[in-house]
């Protein structure tokens, strides 16, 4: 089974793109399920089908659902507020208070992604090709388990994991061992890359483009795999057309290729190219034109430019320092004037990009060593480590 997850901001066509994959790889002759997660749905409006929460057959060998996350929490995550809530109101917390703090931010894109795991892991399809909601949202939900962990130790004082004397406490922590279960299966998935491999749409604008230079460095120290970056909604190249139009067109043209020329040399060697279309595509036969383009008839499970490996191994390498101590390369797509923050947690590396934060396992070799400074380039961080020596 493979997974495929088309993610970037909002409006740049990911949902046209994810829709016109799977259409694509069902035309291959592989059982496809393509899932819209974004809470605004629209992928059954390009396919031009009605779509609901359960899968439903869009064409031979290709089905579609419409995730509704509002399900989901009215399902699964009721009954955790409700014994949260009841915990909280014995803690000494009124009704309303106890009410208010059990609203966690994100719940419904945890449940809708914990979903996409359940229906990729039933087997019935050989692809799975994922319309995601805005990246920064998706990103964030991959440290619920270590925020809900340190919310209940601020309120209890006690380890969710650890037994308990009361009933009550025994069924939050059993139900918050449950959440954390499925948290951690969903981030193994999505960090497995040979199975998951995610798609990053921009359009050709600078803001979008920032975005997605900042989304890569997430990804990357989240070590999920980007296998693609497709530049969508070109504008064609009038060729030797003459007129205001023309000039209008060559002057856009020439704005998103400078644009573009600032994203590239980031970690990923090529930009896929997608021409805007003068109408809009719905249905089977306009994607199937978007394919054409975005795939050129290939494999759409090919990586389309594969990016670095930005697992924990190959992400770091050590050389030695001529003025002593070592440099620790930490190969992450940096965009200029990132702010960076490194911390040293017991023997892991605390790394904290533009918000996002991943703790690396230091090598044994550095464990003894402290750090002494660093700096940062296009090409990642360099880390300064001082001799077990010098730190004693």
């Amino acid at each position: 089974m493979r997974l495929l997850l088309f993610t970037g901001k909002g409006g740049v066509g990911k949902t046209t793109l994810a829709a016109a994959t799977g259409a694509t790889l069902a035309s291959h002759g592989r059982r496809t399920l393509v899932i819209s997660t974004d809470p605004a749905h629209s992928l059954a409006d390009a396919y031009g089908v009605p779509l609901g929460p359960e899968p439903k057959e869009v064409t031979r060998r290709l089905d579609g659902v419409q995730i509704d996350s509002r399900h989901l929490v009215d399902a699964a995550w009721e009954e955790l507020r409700r014994q949260l809530r009841d915990a909280l109101a014995g803690a000494g917390l009124d009704a309303l208070d106890a009410e208010e703090l059990t609203v966690l931010p994100g719940i419904d894109e945890l449940l809708a992604l914990t979903e996409v795991r359940r229906l990729a892991m039933t087997k019935h399809w050989h692809s799975v090709v994922v319309d995601c909601g805005p990246t920064a949202e998706t990103l964030r939900l991959l440290a619920l388990p270590e925020a809900i962990a340190a919310y209940l130790r601020r309120l209890y004082g006690w380890q969710p994991w650890q037994g308990s004397s009361s009933r009550t406490k025994r069924g939050v922590a059993s139900s918050v061992a449950q959440l954390g279960r499925h948290l951690e299966s969903l981030r193994d998935l999505l960090t497995d890359h040979e199975i998951t491999s995610v798609r990053l749409v921009l359009t050709p604008e600078r803001v979008v483009v920032a975005e997605t230079r900042r989304t890569l460095t997430a990804l990357a120290l989240r070590g999920i795999k980007v296998d693609g970056l497709i530049a969508n909604r070109l504008m064609p190249a009038p060729g030797m057309w003459r007129g205001g139009a023309a000039s209008w067109l060559r002057a856009r043209r020439k704005q998103q290729d400078e644009v573009l020329a600032e994203l590239r040399g980031v970690g990923m060697p090529e930009l896929t190219l997608v021409e805007h279309r003068a109408e809009e595509p719905v249905g089977l036969d306009a994607l199937a034109d978007i394919s054409q383009q975005l795939y050129r008839g290939g494999d759409p499970l090919a990586p389309m430019g594969e990016a670095k490996d930005h697992g924990e191994a190959a992400m770091m390498h050590i050389t030695a320092n001529p003025r002593g101590g070592y440099r620790l390369r930490i190969a992450v797509p940096l965009d200029p004037g990132t702010d960076v923050d490194l911390a040293r947690v017991d023997d892991d590396l605390a790394i904290t990009i533009d918000g996002f934060r991943r703790l690396v396992a230091l090598p044994r070799l550095l464990r003894s060593c402290a750090v002494v400074g660093a700096e940062s380039d296009a090409e990642g961080i360099v880390v300064h480590l001082g001799e077990p020596e010098e730190i004693r």
